[in-house]
């Protein structure tokens, strides 16, 4: 195995940290040394990826409380890129989050779902640690 990083973050949760983790991400897959696609553009969409699921959990599920915080977990080796964004807010149901039909994509809710669901191979939103976990995973080679 030539790639194995794991990162894991904890921010206060407030917006103003959005542009650090996305780059963080985003500096991290130009690390990656097997991935034989674009590198430019997938440390992009990763960028997007996290900003996008950190405002999700900022906003909705910890309800921008600023006294609370927001852990990230971000592993890669060189099969897949695992990133896994925690919260504590009450749960949602990703099911009922509209899909790539979404009829306005200027509509607010429920457009970081379809970003992060167009981005990803794969999306779940489940309960873990007492709270909850959207988890994207992005096949590497």
């Amino acid at each position: 195995m030539k790639n194995h990083i794991d990162i894991k973050i904890t921010v206060p949760n407030q917006t103003r940290y959005l542009s650090l983790i996305g780059r963080i991400g985003e500096n991290m897959v130009h690390e990656l040394d097997s991935f034989p696609g674009d590198r430019e553009a997938l440390g992009q969409h990763i960028n997007m990826v996290l900003t996008e699921a950190l405002v999700n959990a900022i906003k909705h599920a910890n309800s921008t409380d600023p006294n609370t915080e927001v852990q990230i977990s971000i592993n890669a080796d060189d099969k897949e890129l695992v990133i896994r964004v925690y919260d504590n807010g009450q749960g949602f149901d990703l099911d009922l989050v509209p899909g790539c039909n979404c009829p306005d994509p200027l509509e607010e809710q429920g457009r970081g779902i379809y970003i992060i669901r167009s981005l990803m191979d794969s999306v779940v939103y489940r309960k873990a640690n007492g709270g909850n976990v959207l988890e994207m995973k992005k096949a590497l080679g």
